[in-house]
């Protein structure tokens, strides 16, 4: 499948080649991909859907969403006349720029909302002038790739191309995104993290309750969830987990996005692997700042994981938010200690804390599990603020609840654009008896494999030798050399 992929990549090539500067390649195939996608899965149902349409119009219902759904037997549907086959013969350019548009306008509402973060609409009229709208259409149309659950024949019957299931069609279009990534490594590491760190982390939040999970119903959720990598690795860690241990268990996942490209990444993912319920609770774009418009107000997770932007200042949130004395936002400030007013305001230059602060307020109070939490943060949580300050609060409220579990140190270079010394913060609210009152440092900074060859500034990676190295040190919460145990008091409120 990599093969179909590189190939498929080229494949495009030859259409965009005069028009694009390779880096904004993208702007197109990531896009079109999943236009070709939810055709060849429409394609079967068309017919329902338009006679769908045509009766609720004429019964004049104006909430359509899931009749149409119902219709078209997928989470998204195409309520225009035409299929991407039907633009291919097109006598003029401006016949051609009319139908597409028109075939645009006729999705759901979400995958309209995975086009307009595209900003994909802005692309037609430069494809159009140069009479390259119909050659991309029929590129995407060939034989010589399928996007399509159905296999392609040959004249003689037998399989030119396999068809592609939902799960195959994720694993194309991710791999799309990170060979994207890959060329353009620095910028991407900002919605991009890598696979060993994620797996890490959802081993870490995993393993210690691996014994205690029952069949049921758990949510997951990322608040800077990028193209939502941690949440559906974490997922099928939890799948797999459940499985093994002759439990069933279904699992809901909740994201929020700023990047407008990346949250149409992100949801368009999910849309094609079939997780349209999970795709619904995927929130994003420029409006959506978690810290300043959190999209899940009242709700609780049982599984909590992120790496969140640092050093990325949230002044345009704090000003939304009522400015340095008005945030009354129970996230941010809350009762501790006595204090009615206790602020986990951090300096507006940084907002990384305030991201594991919102997490931590959407902990599941009333079950057996509670939440666990895994986060990714540079050493600046670690010491940055005195007394009294934003940050310092938040690491007292931490330990004065003993909440934090372990702090793990990575390996230096592990991110796509950052070389820094990073970490990853593991927070439950129900610490097993023999943690209570401690903390676990783990340095895991010499467990790594260097790379062949740099990935941006990543220049190692975890295998999967270090991930368990990393987990047993982890599980066994012994004093070693790499693994260090200190009592909360050991903390106390002076800088960590």
């Amino acid at each position: 499948r990599g093969q179909n992929v590189v190939g498929y990549r080229n494949y495009a090539d030859d259409v965009l080649r005069d028009l694009y500067v390779r880096g904004k390649y993208r702007d197109v195939i990531l896009p079109m991909t999943v236009l070709r996608r939810l055709d060849a899965v429409l394609e079967p149902t068309k017919q329902a859907v338009l006679d769908m349409k045509a009766s609720l119009d004429q019964a004049g219902i104006t909430n359509q969403d899931q009749a149409l759904r119902q219709a078209a037997g997928q989470a998204f549907y195409n309520t225009s006349r035409f299929t991407l086959r039907d633009l291919k013969a097109r006598a003029s350019q401006q016949q051609l720029k009319a139908d597409f548009e028109a075939y645009l306008d006729g999705f759901s509402p979400n995958v309209q909302d995975i086009l307009d973060n595209f900003e994909f609409r802005n692309q037609i009229p430069r494809l159009s002038k140069a009479d390259a709208l119909g050659t991309l259409i029929e590129k995407f149309l060939s034989p010589d790739i399928n996007l399509s659950p159905n296999p392609v024949l040959n004249g003689d019957g037998s399989t030119k191309q396999v068809g592609l299931d939902n799960h195959g069609m994720g694993t194309v279009f991710e791999e799309l995104v990170r060979r994207f990534n890959e060329e353009n490594n620095e910028e991407a590491g900002e919605h991009w993290t890598p696979r060993d760190a994620v797996k890490l982390m959802a081993k870490l939040i995993f393993l210690p309750i691996a014994n205690d999970i029952e069949s049921g119903t758990y949510l997951l959720y990322d608040g800077a969830c990028g193209t939502g990598g941690m949440l559906t690795v974490a997922e099928e860690a939890l799948q797999q987990l459940a499985a093994q241990h002759g439990k069933q268990v279904a699992t809901h996942l909740y994201g929020q996005e700023i990047n407008a490209e990346t949250y149409a990444i992100c949801k368009a993912d999910l849309l094609l692997k079939g997780e349209g319920d999970a795709a619904d609770n995927i929130v994003g774009g420029p409006e959506h700042s978690t810290l300043a418009n959190d999209a899940f107000p009242s709700r609780e997770f049982d599984f909590m994981l992120s790496n969140p932007p640092y050093g990325k200042s949230w002044k345009s949130d704090l000003e939304r938010m009522g400015g340095k004395g008005g945030v009354k936002d129970p996230r941010f400030v809350i009762e501790h200690a006595g204090d009615p007013e206790y602020a986990l305001l951090t300096r507006s230059s940084d907002g990384q804390m305030l991201f594991l602060a919102n997490m931590l307020s959407k902990m599941k109070q009333g079950t057996r599990l509670g939440s666990r939490i895994a986060t990714v943060h540079n050493g600046s949580s670690l010491f940055t603020g005195d007394a009294g300050q934003g940050e310092s609060n938040i690491r007292r409220w931490i330990i004065e609840n003993d909440w934090l579990e372990a702090i793990v140190a990575l390996p230096l270079n592990m991110f796509y654009n950052t070389g820094i010394a990073t970490y990853i913060w593991v927070l439950t609210n129900r610490k097993p008896a023999h943690r209570q009152g401690k903390v676990q440092l783990i340095d895991a900074t010499q467990w790594y494999k260097p790379l062949r060859k740099n990935l941006g500034k990543k220049n190692c990676e975890l295998s999967d030798d270090d991930i368990a190295r990393i987990c047993d040190t982890f599980l066994k919460f012994e004093q070693t050399e790499q693994s260090k145990l200190f009592t909360n008091a050991a903390f106390g409120y002076r800088k960590v």
